[in-house]
């Protein structure tokens, strides 16, 4: 594979080895030697005519140029955090406090009322859904019952402020890719009793590799020449945005901040009872790892410190101790809540230096730089920072439509906007999902089934090649239906199938 610096794989091998996963979709990626690589090419004195070239970008604001500037300043500084393995220590339930130990919610509706005013629902829309074969921002895929992700987040919060009389508003966080769209489909919502609130992270420009120049300056003015720069922009953007001063004149303190496109991210009163009785800055839910998350971030106690330990931080011989579950139990499923004044106080004294992502592309044929962050990271700047050990439930990320099955599927029903999973099924885990490219995209996935089979006693389904499955069908246990190449295979209505491998209808 070649990398953005040729042939040197130390640049990006880190994103090619470990890939990503759901919550986690930034990972620190910076080792030093990728680091000296890059100063090497890039000695400091660069810095000068980046800040020229970029001064001259009429599409950004002067917020998003300094924020640039700042970012590729401490990139080429060099100075990623070293992390030494044996200070690493396994956080105490102090640190990472076990969900079934917080207090109970207020029985009182008055005092649930005021919880809820201190509140805002941010959502980070920034992603578009073009992995799954859609144009448009990725909440407006319709998830169950004609219903978007975008839908059952204003239904959610429509029934919370109906219940008990608030109003917590619903806050956007889109890029230059989702804005002008997401305008559109908001207003749909217009006669709600929900405030919906819109602000843009950042633009910043794509770096050219060869000569360290933004790539707008050489023509490249549409989209393709700037990039948003990870969700660690949430921060300063909900600041430069003046969303975060107009919530705290409203005695607003705190913001829960998700994935559009994790349906378990819901709001929960026991979570943030329990940060405005403890003064808890930032709160970070983890959940227990399967094998399905070994790559993703977790919470270690580091220097006395709670702080987001990813993949790419660790050394090459201790990764199969990070991928394994007795160690490091939990992962980040980058719900976040985090207090309003505090992010003020940190965005002002510029102290969220989160580690820097090097996220190398290619675009028309040019290798350029981005440079993201990931809002996990933020958490060792925040004082009384915790992790929460969190049900499961609350992580059910649609990534692909392998996710929408299971989430169309009669493992789950839809109450008020809540997608809840069935009782039905005995096994606490979900079936695993493997369909192949032919189902890759929602349009083709959706064609392809009459209707959604029943999965509740499934454990793993995998599809592969040209593949129909009709109406009413039930799949148990280990299920593996691989089409001949050239062959169209149809499943027929109504059909039973359980711990099968079926390669022709002779098999069924």
């Amino acid at each position: 594979m070649e990398c953005a610096m040729g042939t040197d794989k130390s640049w990006c091998r880190c994103r090619h080895r470990h890939g990503v996963r759901s919550g986690q979709r930034l990972g620190l990626v910076r080792h030093h030697n990728t680091q000296q690589h890059i100063s090497l090419l890039f000695p400091m004195e660069k810095l000068d005519s980046l800040k020229s070239a970029v001064a001259s970008l009429s599409e950004i604001s002067e917020n998003e140029k300094n924020g640039f500037i700042n970012l590729v300043s401490r990139y080429l500084s060099g100075e990623a955090q070293h992390i030494e393995w044996s200070k690493i220590q396994t956080p105490t339930d102090e640190v990472v406090v076990p969900y079934d130990t917080l207090s109970p919610s207020p029985d009182d509706p008055a005092e649930t009322k005021k919880l809820l005013d201190k509140l805002v629902v941010l959502k980070l829309n920034g992603g578009l859904g073009t992995t799954m074969g859609c144009t448009g921002p990725k909440s407006v895929i319709e998830v169950r019952n004609g219903l978007t992700f975008l839908d059952l987040i204003v239904i959610q919060i429509e029934n919370l402020n109906s219940k008990y009389g608030c109003n917590v508003p619903l806050v956007l966080m889109n890029s230059f890719n989702t804005h002008d769209e997401t305008l559109k489909i908001v207003d749909k919502y217009s006669n709600s009793n929900i405030e919906i609130h819109t602000f843009n992270q950042s633009q910043y420009p794509r770096l050219v590799v060869e000569d360290f120049t933004p790539l707008p300056s050489k023509g490249q003015h549409g989209k393709e020449g700037w990039y948003p720069p990870g969700h660690g922009d949430v921060f300063p953007s909900l600041m430069n945005s003046g969303k975060l001063d107009a919530f705290l004149s409203q005695g607003k303190e705190y913001v829960f901040v998700a994935n559009s496109d994790n349906l378990g991210a819901i709001v929960d009163l026991k979570i943030l009872n329990h940060l405005i009785q403890n003064k808890n800055e930032y709160c970070m839910e983890v959940t227990p790892k399967t094998l399905a998350d070994v790559k993703g971030g977790t919470l270690i106690s580091y220097e006395g410190k709670v702080q987001l330990l990813e993949i790419a931080q660790v050394p090459d011989e201790h990764v199969n101790e990070f991928k394994s579950i007795e160690k490091f139990k939990i992962f980040n499923t980058n719900n976040l809540w985090v207090n309003l004044s505090a992010i003020k106080r940190l965005v002002e004294a510029d102290a969220l230096k989160m580690e820097i992502i090097p996220n190398p592309k290619e675009v028309n044929g040019i290798k350029v730089l981005q440079l993201e962050t990931a809002s996990g990271a933020a958490i060792k700047f925040f004082d009384h920072a915790i992790g929460i050990n969190v049900p499961r439930s609350r992580f059910l990320p649609v990534k692909a439509t392998s996710d929408l099955l299971l989430v169309q599927s009669d493992l789950y029903t839809l109450v008020d906007g809540f997608v809840i999973r069935n009782n039905a099924r005995a096994n606490p885990t979900n079936p695993s999902i493997e369909l192949g490219p032919e189902f890759k995209k929602v349009g083709n996935f959706l064609g392809r089934f009459k209707s959604i089979p029943s999965i509740i006693e499934l454990d793993s389904l995998k599809v592969t090649g040209d593949v129909w499955f009709g109406a009413g069908i039930v799949l148990k246990g280990k299920v593996t239906i691989a089409a001949k190449p050239g062959v169209k295979l149809e499943i027929p209505d109504g059909a039973v199938i359980e711990n099968k491998e079926i390669n022709g209808p002779e098999d069924i």
